[in-house]
Formats: C-alpha cells, sequence, structure tokens
C-alpha cells in the first residue's frame, strides 16, 4: 500500500506533464522557455519511475495502461525530429564550415604541399632547358604512351545515354582516390608522401601535355579543365581530413588516444562532407560536360566559375571576420 499511495500522491505531477505534452504538441507555439523544457524533463523521468514501480508492485490495470501512454506521448514530445531551422544551417553552412577548414592547420599543409608541388613538377615537365628529362623520369613510357593513347582524337563528344554510366564511375573512381588521400593521411607520413606523390605525377601530365611539341595536349585540356579544380580540391580536403587524424592519435592532447580520435573524427565531418561534395560535382562535370563537344572557351568559363566559387567559399567566407 506504501506503493500505491506514492504513486496516488504524484498524480498532480502526471497531470502536469499531460499538459506540458499538450503544449508541446501545439505545433503553432513557437517559443517555449528552457524553464518549461526542464521541468517537463524531469516531470518525464519521474513519469519513467512511476511506472517501472507500478509494473513491478502490480498496481491496478487502469493505473499502469494510463502511465504506459503517458511516458509514451512525452517520449515522442521529447524525442520528435525538430523542426528545419534554415538560419542555424546557414550559419552552419556559411560561416562555420569554411572558417574551420581555412584556419586547418592539416589543411593548409596539405594545400601548400599538393599545389607546390603540382606546380613544380608541371613546370619542370614542361621546360625543354631546366629539367629536359623530368616527365620521362616521372612518368614510365607506358604512362606517356597511354595518355598520348587517350587524347589522340579530338573531343567530339559521345552518345548521350553514356553520360550517366560514365559519371557513376567517375564517382566510383573519385571516392577511392579520396578515401586512399584520407586512409594514408592517418599514418602521417605515408599520407604526406600520398599528396607529394599525387601531386608531382599529375604535374609532370599536366606539364608534359602542355609541351608545344605534343599534339594530344590540346585534346587533353579540352576534357580535363571543366572538372579540375573541384576534382583536386576533393583530393587536399581528402588529404587534409586524413592527416588531422593522423596527428590526433598521436598528439592526443591529455585525452585517451581513442578519445582523442573519436573527437578529431568529428571535427573533421565539414571536411570530408566537403570534399564527398567536391568529388560529385567533379565527376558530374566529368560525366557530361568533359567529354560533349561544347566548345573549349565554354569549358574554360566553367573551371573559371568554379574556381571563383571555390575561393569566395573557403577563403573569403574562410577568412576570420573582426568582431565588432
Amino acid at each position: 500500500m506504501k506503493v500505491a499511495e506514492l504513486l496516488k500522491k504524484r498524480r498532480q505531477n502526471w497531470y502536469e506533464l499531460e499538459q506540458l505534452c499538450g503544449q508541446l504538441e501545439d505545433r503553432r507555439r513557437r517559443a517555449i522557455g528552457a524553464a518549461t523544457i526542464s521541468r517537463f524533463a524531469q516531470l518525464y523521468r519521474a513519469a519513467c519511475a512511476d511506472l517501472a514501480l507500478a509494473d513491478a508492485y502490480q498496481i491496478p490495470p487502469n493505473t499502469v495502461q494510463y502511465l504506459h501512454r503517458l511516458v509514451g506521448r512525452a517520449h515522442n514530445q521529447l524525442y520528435r525530429s525538430r523542426e528545419f531551422n534554415t538560419g542555424s544551417w546557414a550559419k552552419m553552412l556559411l560561416l562555420d564550415v569554411p572558417q574551420r577548414i581555412f584556419n586547418d592547420r592539416c589543411v593548409q599543409l596539405t594545400f601548400a604541399m599538393f599545389w607546390g608541388a603540382f606546380i613544380l613538377s608541371a613546370a619542370l615537365a614542361v621546360s625543354s632547358t631546366v629539367w629536359p628529362d623530368f616527365a620521362e623520369q616521372v612518368l614510365s613510357a607506358e604512362q606517356i604512351s597511354q595518355l598520348e593513347d587517350n587524347f589522340s582524337d579530338p573531343i567530339q563528344g559521345r552518345n548521350a545515354t553514356y553520360n550517366p554510366v560514365m559519371a557513376s564511375f567517375y564517382i566510383q573512381r573519385n571516392t577511392s582516390i579520396g578515401l586512399q588521400c584520407f586512409a594514408g593521411g592517418l599514418l602521417v607520413i605515408p599520407g604526406l608522401l600520398m599528396t607529394l606523390f599525387n601531386a608531382v605525377h599529375l604535374g609532370a601530365s599536366f606539364g608534359y601535355m602542355a609541351r608545344p611539341d605534343v599534339p594530344e595536349g590540346e585534346n587533353f585540356f579540352h576534357f580535363v579543365t571543366a572538372h579540375g579544380p573541384f576534382e583536386l580540391t576533393a583530393i587536399v580536403l581528402s588529404a587534409g581530413a586524413g592527416l588531422r587524424l593522423g596527428f590526433s592519435w598521436i598528439y592526443s592532447q591529455g585525452l585517451e588516444r581513442f578519445a582523442s580520435l573519436r573527437k578529431t573524427a568529428y571535427e573533421t565531418m565539414p571536411l570530408m562532407g566537403a570534399a564527398m561534395v567536391m568529388f560529385f560535382l567533379a565527376a558530374l562535370i566529368e560525366g557530361f560536360l568533359s567529354p560533349s563537344a561544347v566548345p573549349y572557351p565554354v569549358k574554360a568559363a566553367v573551371a573559371v566559375i568554379s574556381s571563383g566559387l571555390l575561393t569566395g567559399y573557403f577563403v573569403l567566407l574562410g577568412f576570420p571576420q573582426q568582431g565588432p
């Protein structure tokens, strides 16, 4: 009887919880104070405890059923999906994410390494005086021959029915490249070496195809120009995300290594999310626009616009804003 008396005294709390459920169910009520939410959570926990007592001590079935319905109703309000908050999402996507990426030291390191090595390698490969055999030493004879064979014919478009299939293939291929860069970064040194290797190899390919004595170069740039900015940026972001995770288990900053890895994995989600978007956009362009017979100035314009968007998002929005 003591349990029954206790539950009887708690009825006022149950009725209060019912009223709060009604307030939360009324979607027209936009503003509900923090004190009300805190009181609701307190009453919900108490009702769960009362239900456990009622079940354990065989309280009358009607009381048990009432508590079951009340707890279920409160649970649905406590854990229901919240309405989409346009303001908070806009702040996260247009302020928090670009600033976090722009100020990430690992991204800055991979960016400097990749583009520095890429530009230097391309310059050496295209030059006939500084290091005449640079491209031949970086690329194998088989790779050079394959490059020339792949772009021996002018880009005149292909059957449009193949474009979705090829776009899907490029999505899968780009994803595998990103995962390789990411996984390599987990081991830090192999990740840095992989980033450097990719930059030198790609730079040598671009530089070799830019030589005036390589006629296939015109077709090569006709194909790669449009999707290049998104794809190369995604490679840098993937390498930076992997490197960030790699440093987290070496320099755990007082946390256990697994806790540090888990914390950093959450922090790198914007990096990998941005990289996936870049790879996806690059695959769509590579599948539909790059192989088309669209004039080269149009593809160059797409590359310029893409580069401008990337610069605006990661640099202009990411640059630290001065406080008021």
